[in-house]
C-alpha cells in the first residue's frame, strides 16, 4: 500500500471500525453479546467478515470491532437497522457510554503480518479547511515513511450522510514501533500545525500478536484468542518441534559438517513451516473451546484449556527428558 493519500477509494467494498469500553469485570458478558452481533451482521446481504480485538495493556477497557461489507449500502443498511439498534440497547448495560464508529469506503483488507498493528485515526475537519488538511495529510505521510517499521497509510473521505470525519488507516510492523511514532517529537510538531485545520483527532489501535496462526472455520473467526493463550499454545507446539528437530535434523547436519548458523537457519524454516501449516491448525481445532471467544464463556472452559495445555508442557518435559538421557 502506497504511503501516499489514496484516490477516491472504490465504492465496491465498505467497512465500519467501532470501538467501546466495557465496564469493569463484564469482559465475558461483553463477549457473548458481541458474538451475537457478529451473528447478526452475518445474516445480512453483503457480509464479508466480523473481526473483534481485545484491549491492550495501555489500552484499558475499549474493545475494537470491524465489520465488512460488500459495498457502503449494504453496510448502512446493516447499521440502521432495527435488529443492530435492539443489540446496542442489551449492550447498554455493560458497555461505558455509546461505542464510537468510523465508516471506510473502499480498500481491501490487507494481509497483515502476525505482529502488524494498525491505528484508525479519525479526524473532525474544520468546514473550508480540507484542502489544506489534504496538503498537512500528504506531508505527514511523507515524514510517517521515515519511521522505522512503517507499512503504510491509507486516506478514507468523509462518506456522505453515513461518515463526516476524515479517517487515516496506517499500519506498522509492531506495536513497539507504532507507539514510537505516535509519541515522536515530529509527529507533535506535525499535530500543532494540524490544529488549524481539523477540530479534533481520535486514535485507535489495532492489533494482535500471532493472529496469522489463528485461523477458525468459516463463520468462527470473530476474533483472535487472548495473546496469553496464543503464547501458551504456540509454545506447546514450538517446543516439541524444536525438540525433535534437534535430535533429527540438527544431528544429521552436525554429521555432515554444516556451519551452526546454517543449520540454525534450515531449522528455522522447518519448524515455522511446520507451525504454520501442520502444527497449528491441528491443535486450532482441537482447542478451539477453548481458544475461540464466542465458545469460551465460562471461567471452568478458560481453566481447563489452560491446564490441558500445561498438561502437555508436562508431558513433552517427561518425554525429551527420557529420550535425551
Amino acid at each position: 500500500m502506497s504511503p501516499r493519500a489514496s484516490r477516491e477509494p472504490p465504492a465496491e467494498s465498505a467497512t465500519v471500525v467501532t470501538s467501546q469500553k466495557v465496564c469493569a469485570g463484564r469482559a465475558d458478558d461483553y463477549q457473548r453479546w458481541q458474538h451475537r452481533m457478529n451473528e447478526a451482521a452475518r445474516a445480512f446481504d453483503g457480509f464479508e467478515g466480523a473481526e473483534v480485538y481485545p484491549p491492550a495493556a495501555e489500552d484499558g477497557n475499549e474493545w475494537v470491532a470491524v465489520f465488512r461489507f460488500a459495498g457502503i449500502d449494504r453496510l448502512t443498511a446493516w447499521l440502521d437497522s432495527d435488529r443492530r439498534r435492539e443489540l446496542l440497547d442489551e449492550g447498554q448495560e455493560f458497555l461505558e457510554g455509546s461505542p464510537t464508529q468510523e465508516v471506510l469506503r473502499g480498500g481491501a483488507p490487507a494481509e497483515q503480518a502476525p505482529e502488524t498493528v494498525t491505528a484508525v485515526v479519525s479526524h473532525e475537519v474544520k468546514p473550508g479547511r480540507e484542502k489544506e488538511f489534504l496538503r498537512w495529510q500528504e506531508k505527514a505521510f511523507k515524514a510517517q515513511a521515515k519511521s522505522p517499521g512503517f507499512m503504510g497509510s491509507e486516506l478514507f473521505r468523509p462518506v456522505e450522510g453515513v461518515q463526516e470525519h476524515w479517517v487515516v488507516v496506517f499500519r506498522f510492523d509492531s506495536r513497539e514501533h507504532l507507539d514510537d511514532w505516535l509519541a515522536s517529537d515530529v509527529r507533535q510538531t506535525l499535530l500543532e500545525e494540524g490544529r488549524h485545520y481539523f477540530a479534533s483527532y481520535d486514535v485507535r489501535k489495532v492489533g494482535s500478536a500471532f493472529s496469522g496462526w489463528f485461523r477458525f472455520g468459516e463463520g468462527e473467526q470473530d476474533s483472535a484468542p487472548p495473546n496469553w493463550k496464543q503464547a501458551m499454545t504456540v509454545l506447546m507446539a514450538l517446543y516439541p518441534t524444536v525438540m525433535v528437530l534437534n535430535l533429527t535434523e540438527g544431528h544429521w547436519l552436525d554429521k555432515l559438517g554444516v556451519p551452526g548458523y546454517i543449520g540454525l537457519f534450515i531449522g528455522n524454516v522447518l519448524s515455522v513451516s511446520a507451525l504454520t501449516w501442520l502444527l497449528m491448525p491441528l491443535v486450532n481445532r482441537t482447542l478451539a473451546f477453548w481458544l475461540v471467544p464466542g465458545r469460551a464463556t465460562t471461567s471452568r472452559v478458560h481453566l481447563a484449556g489452560a491446564a490441558a495445555v500445561v498438561l502437555c508442557y508436562a508431558l513433552c518435559l517427561a518425554v525429551f527428558g527420557l529420550i535425551a538421557h
